[in-house]
């Protein structure tokens, strides 16, 4: 038996890294999931990674009426949810005074309004004892020198962890952040390929190397299942340490 047998699970951002790693864990503990991604044939190949468990749908999480298509679909299908991952981020690179407002507004858009809208139109359809998981950064807490942006969206999702585990309580719906640290992802790599300072302020763990992305698929299992039953408005940090030695 798995550990989210008869589960149904929602990942955002799961077409590539971290999202595609926590779907395909979860599929393979019995859970039902649903993943989104912007780009069809990335999805398409994620769902295939998947497996029969897996049930693809695009869509921009930044989009109310992608996300309206992506419940009304869940709703459904499946006519509930029992675990939503609200993995979508992305993050562009700027010095304080190299930011323009394009760049901002694609960060903030994805990163913080698409957490936002994913969550409160997933209430109608959570179960009681549903669990919440936002994924936040270690860049939050490192100051790293081109990340502001991004790094204030990823405090922002651990502070709305606490708010909506304190709101969602009397459910009995948690709400975790989980925070990965350096870890190989494409989209991680090409940014640290592309900014060697950034490479320089991240690369280094007190484990000597970066985290895989199935390292923090195995964190969002505990935070998903009924290991974690009595913890809520935690983050808990998947990071070689590097935010805490």
């Amino acid at each position: 038996m798995g550990q989210l047998d008869n589960k149904t699970a929602l990942v955002t951002g799961a077409s590539t890294g971290i999202g595609l790693a926590i779907a395909r864990r979860f599929a393979a503990e019995g859970a039902t999931v649903y993943l989104t991604g912007r780009r069809e044939a990335e999805l398409a190949a994620a769902v295939e990674q998947v497996g029969s468990r897996g049930i693809g749908v695009r869509g921009d999480v930044s989009k109310l009426d992608d996300l309206d298509r992506l419940f009304a679909e869940i709703t459904e299908r499946s006519g509930r949810l029992d675990i939503v991952v609200a993995n979508a981020g992305l993050g562009d690179f700027g010095l304080l005074g190299e930011i323009t407002e394009e760049e901002y507004d694609h960060t903030t858009s994805v990163n913080l309004k698409g957490t936002v809208f994913t969550v409160q139109k997933a209430l109608p359809l959570l179960s009681a004892g549903a669990s919440v998981i936002l994924l936040s950064s270690s860049a939050a807490l490192r100051g790293v020198p081109g990340l502001g942006v991004y790094a204030a969206t990823k405090a922002a999702i651990r502070s709305l962890a606490r708010t909506w585990a304190t709101e969602l309580a009397g459910r009995g719906i948690r709400v975790n952040a989980l925070t990965p640290g350096p870890v190989a992802t494409p989209g991680a790599d090409e940014l640290r390929a592309a900014y060697p300072q950034v490479d320089q302020a991240v690369a280094t763990t007190p484990l000597g190397r970066i985290g895989r992305p199935e390292e923090v698929a195995a964190t969002a299992l505990y935070l998903a299942g009924d290991q974690s039953s009595f913890t809520t408005g935690a983050e808990l940090f998947v990071d070689g340490g590097v935010t805490q030695l």
